[in-house]
């Protein structure tokens, strides 16, 4: 593949596809009302939990997520307040009925609160819906905050995946991106976690970072083998400073292009796949035998807004400031200011800001483009049928995909399209072919490569 194709796919600005339609479609035309009609709905079904905790005590420079810096302890135990409000009204809308299968904590960094507010809200949750026996809990962790004593608190509590930030193991890079951060905490963190019980592990690496190189890149890599993590989420910076004003600090000439950012992706899935792991989807890798493989192994790999994942449920409830739900008329979002959300919690109201309602077309798209996203193959005419439209209507005067198999991105043959695996870094741009919605969104996204 030239160059000039690669620059010309890698360098356009797309969603990531963790959802479909993507949240800048998300309107506050849906609200508290919809909402509250919708999870009486969700009564009985197999449920996901998702609980945002926006805080930090720095801002690392290339965070793409709604945080909070704050050195003071009110603001969160203010918020975990309002947060187990929260959790009380949709028990009571659900009549607790929920069979809570998958738990996630997101941030921010849920492990800024002490141990014994993070044994309160599991206790919260489990007293509030039929969370299973068997439930997977999984946790986003800075590890340079950890202490033992949440560690500790992480394993009584049930978890049984944390998610540690690893970025760069690369000392310019760190300083670049203001984050500092030595192999020496990373692996002490890992360690703690899996004597406490914690038996799966993640770690989270970026490319397209300021400064960075191959070398280093591959170096990072390499150290993260060493601490034989189960899984690995490789993610492409993602430069927006018009919408995250924090990235303004980092210099834009130290940025590589679409093919340097390319090069680098490559070099940590050869330095992963060399250490034993299986390239998942577009950015993910695991060893062997852990539940992602297996799942990619049968057809089963799912995507939502952690990523690649085995989560199979009928719905996910989000709790928190920014938190996203989806349910089966469609997704809702709470509002993002955390002094807004606790307002409107406080007063007894959900705190629905803005969402969408599914229509039988946005279904269908939803289930090309996950497929797309997850197995880089999509029976298009299969699926459309199965929606109840013609088997050709997605592919019928689709120019945007016409042109991806001239450019021998994507091959088109009996209503199936494929991505060859050696082109999973554009399968975004493929992805985004099925987007009947992508001009009229009005928002910057990342780099497709």
């Amino acid at each position: 593949m030239s160059d000039a194709v690669i620059a010309r796919y890698g360098e356009a600005r797309l969603p990531r596809y963790t959802s479909y339609p993507t949240a800048p479609k998300f309107a506050d035309t849906i609200g508290p009302a919809d909402y509250a009609e919708w999870l009486k709905g969700a009564r009985g079904g197999q449920t996901s939990l998702y609980l945002h905790i926006p805080f930090c005590r720095s801002m690392c420079w290339y965070c793409g997520c709604h945080t909070t810096i704050t050195e003071r302890d009110q603001p969160i135990v203010d918020y975990l307040d309002a947060l187990t409000r929260e959790i009380d009204m949709v028990s009571r809308l659900t009549e607790g009925d929920l069979d809570v299968r998958e738990i996630h904590f997101g941030g921010g960094t849920p492990t800024i609160i002490k141990p014994e507010e993070f044994l309160g809200l599991m206790a919260r949750l489990r007293g509030s819906f039929g969370v299973h026996s068997r439930a997977n809990v999984s946790v986003e962790i800075d590890p340079r905050r950890l202490t033992p004593e949440m560690t500790q608190a992480l394993g009584e509590a049930g978890v049984t995946r944390a998610s540690l930030g690893v970025q760069s193991f690369d000392p310019r890079v760190q300083k670049a991106i203001n984050r500092i951060q030595s192999e020496e905490e990373t692996a002490l963190a890992t360690e703690g976690l899996r004597a406490n019980g914690i038996g799966s592990i993640n770690f989270d690496l970026i490319y397209g970072l300021p400064h960075q190189a191959i070398r280093s890149c591959e170096e990072t890599a390499r150290a993260c083998v060493a601490m034989r993590p189960e899984r690995l989420a490789v993610f492409g910076y993602a430069h927006v400073p018009s919408f995250k004003k924090h990235q303004r600090l980092i210099d834009e000439a130290a940025l590589p292009d679409a093919a340097a950012r390319h090069q680098q992706a490559e070099a940590i899935a050869e330095t992963l796949e060399a250490g034993g792991y299986r390239r998942i989807g577009l950015d993910h890798f695991a060893l062997p035998e852990d539940d992602l493989a297996k799942a990619a192994d049968a057809g089963l790999l799912r995507r939502n807004f952690q990523g690649y994942t085995t989560d199979s449920c009928d719905a996910l409830i989000g709790f928190g400031a920014s938190s996203i739900g989806r349910l089966a008329e469609g997704y809702v979002q709470n509002a993002t200011p955390p002094g807004v959300y606790a307002r409107e919690v406080v007063a007894g109201r959900l705190p629905t800001a803005k969402g969408y309602r599914l229509t039988a077309e946005d279904r269908l798209r939803a289930h090309v483009i996950e497929r797309l996203m997850c197995d880089f193959a999509a029976d298009v005419a299969s699926i459309s049928a199965s929606h109840g439209f013609e088997r050709d209507m997605l592919l019928r005067g689709n120019a945007a995909l016409h042109s991806l198999a001239e450019d021998g991105i994507a091959t088109i043959a009996d209503g199936v399209v494929r991505v060859d695996p050696s082109r999973r870094f554009l399968i975004r741009a493929v992805a985004a072919a099925f987007d009947a919605y992508l001009n009229d969104l009005g928002r910057t996204f990342s780099k497709a490569a």
